[in-house]
């Protein structure tokens, strides 16, 4: 029988690994010193893009250089940089190398984290930094968690817990409530589980974009006259929009008088909790049944990076569990975690181990430094922006993230939203900085998350000067059209 071919048992030979493997890092280093030289968006050319679309089927194999090369020019240099210190938009995801050498760890050892037997000390590790997740966010010993791919995966997880223990699989008349800021990851997971969109209750916002208190009670005790059955609160720790968190404490007290399951989405403010500002903001949190929370936003790792907390470990086990003759022999009956069965995946990557590895390396000390320096750059722009004298805070500083609109000096408020909406466009073609918008009850705002420890506050002011320019233009563009018309 002959022996296949290094090109045909798929794999290179020790110098061409080393090779291929020091030019990616190469690569890589030589991004990361001058991301903060390159504009934040590139100009695409759609017609480059469309090459992609008519490439046939190889069925020869290319050098890999070439293979990389066309990487670089038609997936690197057409992405928008979310890391790059100016960028504002969204929610910035500003990894570190440590985390990135980490997946490549995982990636490369090929590390199939779902069976204890098959690496008992991945599983350890997750276990560990599920645990030092419980002592941050205040869970008791007993809690337990998973990592998952991102927010809405561990969001659908805490849910489906809470369907679980709460409901037992019986959703006729069940209700669940939150604000009308809440992230659609909420509604979408809730129709993933089977309920139909009106067993979910939208509660109208306060004057703080929080979920309001006196009219959730109201709407839970006319639900309950009305016969149906109250079983869940989704609270927010950080709203996409403006960063607001509801008034967790009182949520949390109200769901232990009405017997009400509380999750909290923390997928973006969670680890604020790491910092003085965020410990006080957050305060109550550690009273939810379950949490979600995306560690490739704020704890600063590289996608996909998600955990879901509850507050009794068995729950998890209890909604997922189900056993097969194929694995039989895995199941221990001691204290082992078989990760398969706490959650929706069976074949799942060690993502814990980037954020383990980022713990230990940089230490829990800098990484809340790290978030501390969001909070201090949400104030300065909105101090800058206040200053400018063109803006309109809508929603101050808060978790990072502030909101405004531009100002016509003549106060029309139609040219508002159409200068503010437009604005997004145009600073997207300039490509030096990005700000996203958003719609906050009837007024097209524009906002700035600045969770990015790497920005700086030249990049800040450099950043709303050019708004500034750039809304100005808009404005005397839009004025003209309108006296031609």
């Amino acid at each position: 029988m002959s022996q296949p071919s290094p090109r045909s048992s798929l794999q290179f030979d020790g110098d061409e690994m080393r090779e291929f493997g020091y030019r990616v890092i190469d690569s890589l280093v030589d991004y990361y010193a001058s991301r903060a030289e390159k504009p934040v968006a590139e100009k695409l050319d759609y017609e480059a893009l469309d090459e992609i679309l008519h490439e046939p089927m190889p069925r020869e194999g290319s050098p890999w250089r070439d293979v990389l090369e066309q990487f670089e020019l038609q997936v690197v240099d057409t992405t928008n940089r979310v890391d790059h210190p100016r960028f504002f938009a969204y929610i910035p995801l500003a990894n570190n190398f440590v985390s990135v050498m980490a997946d490549a760890l995982a990636a490369g050892y090929n590390i199939f984290n779902a069976v204890w037997l098959q690496g008992p000390g991945a599983a350890q590790i997750e276990r560990l930094t599920v645990g030092w997740l419980r002592q941050i966010f205040g869970f008791p010993p007993e809690a337990g968690g998973t990592f998952v791919s991102g927010g809405s995966v561990a969001n659908l997880t805490g849910l489906a817990v809470a369907r679980h223990v709460r409901l037992g699989g019986e959703m006729q008349g069940a209700v669940t409530y939150c604000s009308d800021q809440i992230h659609f990851a909420i509604s979408r997971g809730l129709r993933v589980l089977g309920f139909a969109p009106e067993q979910l209750r939208k509660i109208p916002s306060d004057e703080n974009f929080r979920l309001s208190l006196p009219i959730l009670k109201q709407a839970i005790a006319s639900d309950r006259a009305a016969g149906k059955r109250p079983f869940c609160v989704v609270a927010t720790a950080g709203t996409t929009n403006t960063g607001a968190v509801d008034p967790l404490d009182a949520l949390a007290d109200l769901c232990l008088q009405e017997n009400l399951w509380l999750h909290v989405d923390g997928a973006y403010g969670a680890p604020a909790k790491l910092t003085e500002k965020g410990k006080r903001a957050l305060k109550g949190m550690e009273r939810a049944d379950s949490l979600a929370l995306d560690a490739h936003k704020w704890l600063f790792q590289p996608i996909e990076c998600g955990v879901v907390l509850v507050r009794e470990r068995r729950w998890l086990a209890e909604t997922f569990k189900e056993t097969s003759e194929v694995l039989k022999d895995v199941q221990l009956e001691g204290e082992e975690i078989n990760f398969m069965y706490q959650g929706i995946q069976l074949t799942r990557q060690f993502r814990a181990l980037k954020l383990w590895m980022s713990f230990k390396v940089f230490g829990l000390d800098a990484i809340s430094d790290a978030i501390a320096i969001g909070f201090e750059h949400a104030e300065l722009a909105e101090r800058l922006l206040r200053q400018a004298g063109c803006w309109e805070i809508v929603s101050p500083a808060q978790m990072a993230i502030v909101t405004f609109r531009y100002k016509p000096a003549n106060g029309d408020e139609r040219l508002a939203n159409r200068v503010t909406h437009e604005l997004v466009g145009r600073l997207l073609e300039d490509g030096y900085a990005f700000a996203s918008g958003t719609q906050l009850r009837e007024k097209t705002v524009m906002r700035m998350c600045t969770n990015n420890p790497r920005s700086t506050a030249a990049d800040l002011q450099l950043t709303i000067q050019l708004m500034g320019r750039l809304a100005a233009e808009l404005e005397a563009t839009l004025n003209l059209l309108s006296a031609s018309e």
